[in-house]
């Protein structure tokens, strides 16, 4: 998404206890209160900058690699040619990316899901009730309450199942069903679900995947890959009225985005963003970008218009030079805010005339945002977000554990490619000379004067009586070969140094055991591990933390009871990698398996038809019954019929009317398909030849049959 997008759809929560800055006067040229924070934000952005220009340096050097560009440091003799570069970096960043794409969203989810806590808290794991009226009554006197705990409290722990279990209230049981005719409900398992299917609806709101591609590419490029959020936004909605004016609707979503590495400046003290104090983000913005962040929260429109009218200040770096292939352009018309999450000491933030909660009122420091440009604070901001965290992922494609910022492909295949590149300029300039004759003249046997240019039919004249051959053609000898030979090497180095083979992006050639269908299937299962440790780097640092981001965020701001609980986040990206063709076939032989009647008392059905919708990419929720929705269903029928009871009939107590104009006659059997009246007389078949009863029999032996 490109940047001015994200700023017209992105913002901060309204809180109505944020504590922040007050606004400068309209006419104050100097804002005394915001020199010290400015200066703070400052020094650690600062800091950070110096701290990461080694890592700058990997990153152009991958950069280049991935464009196929030469850098500075190598230099060409004055023999050499050709100056190909084959760009085999690409090829397998591309790769990577697109299977680690694939893993993530080859499904039709989401890789997020909410489970219950193992022993969840607060909230009923599992309750049932007993559908045998018989078995009722064997159970009457057994407690269904915990120890002085009231129905209100057990409907609480029932979470956002207690709507929908009201009608069995009375029967439920807390703990497992102890007979086979009671159902069981998992009411935390369904809450974890509700709240799992609002996340998923967010995230296709905010259009997550886009971002997180985005993020993925940078990943295998350059090690890391960075999302941020979430962040509430108005999403205009395209609406029209009866009369055709234009009146959209807007409805209040969170939204994450990707963060460049190159505008991402942490902590250089922390290993990872847990451990990061705080975390600064470079924007580059327009005048128009600046102006519109007054119409976000919290923010001073004066400060911005002080900002505006010192004019533009961005100053590119000296990556971005290389990036945009212009060196002589220092300045750009754009202005550089910087976005500052984290730590202040308390001492700074009560200078500027913040308040701050009493309950934080002890603490040395607090958890703040702060927008600076141009020497103006633009906005300051308690953190909103409860538990406070800096809302920024960061996700190594090879971990470095000495650092935030990962190891990506370039990077592992740098060398490699340089040999690659190497070996092919010499094939290519040898394979110009060989292609050549070498003309060698004896032009003392030729006539002087004349172009010694070679043509085809080109004639020369020689001397008269001149002795031997005046004209002599050498083949320059063909070493590509060789040459090409080490470039295969070295493309051989290259799938060992990222562990990522050739044959998985589609080299043709393979040969040995890769032959055989059941040899690329194995080759492929093996090549599987290096991208498994990825996508589990991918699920541990971007997916989890974000998917219990949104999870909070909810839980904070969202107060429908149906979805809370006592649950926890888990990224499902590694099981991807296991195909569902194969999930599904291993479902099915556990379900023959318990095909077997000892067997089947032992199998939870209604779980084993589930997982086969979603391995068959369905939605079991559309394609499946519910047991337990049945029984309460079911419960509910009995009720309804024990209160409305059919009307009494004249005649045989408690029997239907079957006189009358409508009804069949007195004494007839409406199922009497055989015309009898329900008796027995003249019933059954008649009597065949040479049977008893059979008039024709003339009273000798019967037949042979």
């Amino acid at each position: 998404m490109e940047e001015d997008d994200i700023f017209e759809d992105e913002m901060m929560m309204d809180a109505n206890t944020a504590s922040a800055i007050d606004d400068m006067g309209k006419d104050d040229f100097h804002d005394p209160t915001s020199g010290q924070i400015v200066q703070f934000v400052r020094e650690k952005y600062n800091k950070a900058e110096t701290a990461r220009n080694l890592d700058e340096e990997r990153w152009i050097q991958a950069y280049r690699n991935y464009r196929g560009i030469y850098g500075p440091d190598v230099q060409f003799t004055s023999t050499e040619r050709s100056k190909v570069f084959v760009k085999v970096t690409k090829t397998k960043v591309l790769a990577a990316y697109g299977q680690i794409a694939e893993v993530l969203f080859g499904g039709n989810k989401f890789p997020i899901t909410i489970d219950p806590t193992t022993l969840p808290e607060g909230v009923e794991e599992v309750v049932s009730f007993e559908t045998n009226p018989e078995q009722q009554k064997a159970n009457e006197g057994v407690g269904e309450l915990l120890p002085g705990e009231t129905y209100q409290e057990f409907r609480e722990r029932l979470a956002g199942s207690a709507e929908s279990l009201a009608p069995v209230e009375d029967k439920l049981k807390p703990g497992p069903a102890k007979t086979p005719s009671s159902p069981q409900i998992f009411p935390a398992e369904i809450a974890a679900k509700k709240m799992e299917k609002k996340i998923h609806d967010q995230l296709e709101e905010s259009h997550a995947k886009k971002h997180l591609r985005a993020a993925a590419l940078e990943c295998a490029l350059f090690g890391t890959g960075i999302m941020k959020g979430p962040f509430a936004i108005d999403k205009e909605y395209p609406n029209w009225s009866e009369e055709g004016e234009y009146s959209p609707v807007f409805k209040t979503i969170p939204q994450t985005t990707s963060v460049s590495i190159w505008n991402f400046y942490p902590d250089p003290d922390a290993a990872t963003m847990e451990e990061a104090e705080y975390v600064v983000e470079r924007h580059k913005m327009s005048r128009s970008q600046v102006r519109a962040l007054k119409n976000r929260p919290y923010f001073r429109e004066n400060a911005i218009d002080h900002a505006l009218a010192l004019g533009e200040s961005y100053n590119k770096e000296w990556w971005e030079h290389i990036m945009e292939d212009n060196t002589e352009q220092d300045h750009a018309d754009r202005f550089e805010v910087l976005e500052f999450w984290g730590f202040v000491d308390t001492d700074i933030i009560k200078d500027q005339g913040v308040d701050i909660p009493s309950e934080l009122k002890d603490s040395e420091q607090v958890s703040m945002n702060v927008w600076v440009c141009n020497g103006q604070v633009l906005r300051l901001v308690m953190n909103p977000f409860t538990p406070a965290y800096i809302p920024y992922f960061a996700a190594p494609y090879e971990m470095n554990p000495y650092s935030i910022f990962g190891i990506g492909i370039a990077e592992n295949m740098d060398d490699t490619q340089t040999l690659m590149n190497g070996f092919m300029r010499m094939a290519v300039d040898n394979a110009a000379l060989s292609g050549n004759l070498l003309i060698e003249i004896d032009e003392t046997n030729l006539v002087p004067g004349q172009d010694l240019s070679v043509y085809p039919g080109k004639v020369f004249r020689r001397q008269g009586g001149a002795p031997g051959q005046a004209i002599f053609g050498t083949k320059f000898p063909n070493v590509s070969n060789e040459n090409m030979q080490m470039f295969d090497k070295a493309r051989v180095l290259a799938d060992e140094s990222t562990g990522f083979p050739s044959f998985a992006h589609g080299q043709t050639g393979v040969s040995g055991v890769g032959r055989t269908a059941s040899g690329i299937s194995m080759l492929m299962s093996a090549a599987n591990g290096s991208i498994r440790n990825v996508v589990k780097n991918i699920d541990d640092y971007l997916l989890a933390p974000l998917g219990k981001a949104f999870f909070n965020f909810n839980m904070q701001f969202d107060f429908d009871d149906e979805i809370k609980g006592d649950l926890e986040v888990k990224a499902r990206g590694t099981e991807s990698l296991m195909a569902n063709e194969v999930r599904s076939q291993r479902l099915m032989q556990f379900l023959q398996v318990v095909q077997n009647p000892a067997l089947a008392p032992f199998a939870r059905m209604d779980y084993i038809v589930r997982e086969i919708a979603k391995s068959m990419d369905l939605d079991p929720d559309k394609v499946g019954n519910n047991m337990a929705e049945a029984a309460v269903q079911a419960e509910i029928l009995k009720q309804f019929q024990a209160e409305n009871p059919p009307e009494p009939q004249p005649g045989v107590p408690g029997a239907p009317q079957q006189g009358g104009p409508q009804g069949a006659p007195a004494g007839a059997q409406v199922q009497d398909t055989q015309g009898s009246g329900g008796g027995t007389i003249g019933t059954g078949t008649a009597p065949q030849p040479g049977e008893q009863g059979f008039s024709g029999n003339t009273g000798g032996e019967p037949p042979m049959q």
